[in-house]
């Protein structure tokens, strides 16, 4: 069988006024992430290690963020559209291990939601998505509030 792997990271800053969105879920908290669509990190790291193991770019390159058409998308939308690239070129989700870096709120009580969510926009089943999360434990700038990051790394298989 024929495998790719490929690997991200986000990063996105915290900021009073908007919405807190990771893995497609809104959770409720004093800040929220800054970007020009929904700043969903988690799900972008998804998206870009899939784009990246199928060697084409980065989330950037397909979705940019000087493009007014994309301003406030819903991240899940867009891995969606990452998912029918991926088709297009042949492949399917084998596994994908992603992990949250946020000092808080906790993120246990979404982990399978987000789950949840990843799986039905890559049409995988829920134990093929892992979802971890950490905190920075004071340090960085996870741990001061200031941002969140998120990596994920995804193991795709040739369709036969």
């Amino acid at each position: 069988m024929n495998y790719r792997i490929g690997q991200s990271t986000d990063i996105h800053q915290l900021v009073e006024g908007r919405k807190l969105i990771l893995g497609g879920v809104e959770i409720e908290h004093l800040k929220g992430l800054l970007g020009h669509s929904d700043a969903d990190v988690l799900t972008h790291a998804i998206a870009e290690s899939i784009l990246g193991a199928l060697a084409l770019g980065d989330l950037g390159k397909h979705f940019p963020d000087t493009d007014p058409k994309y301003k406030d998308m819903n991240s899940i939308w867009m891995l969606g559209q990452v998912y029918e690239k991926m088709i297009e070129k042949g492949y399917q989700i084998n596994n994908l291990d992603a992990l949250i870096m946020i000092e808080r709120p906790k993120m246990a009580p979404h982990i399978e939601t987000m789950r949840k969510n990843i799986a039905n926009a890559l049409h995988c089943e829920v134990d093929q998505v892992s979802i971890k999360a950490t905190r920075g434990e004071k340090m960085g700038f996870v741990g001061r509030e200031e941002g969140v990051q998120a990596q994920c790394i995804v193991m795709l298989c040739k369709i036969e």
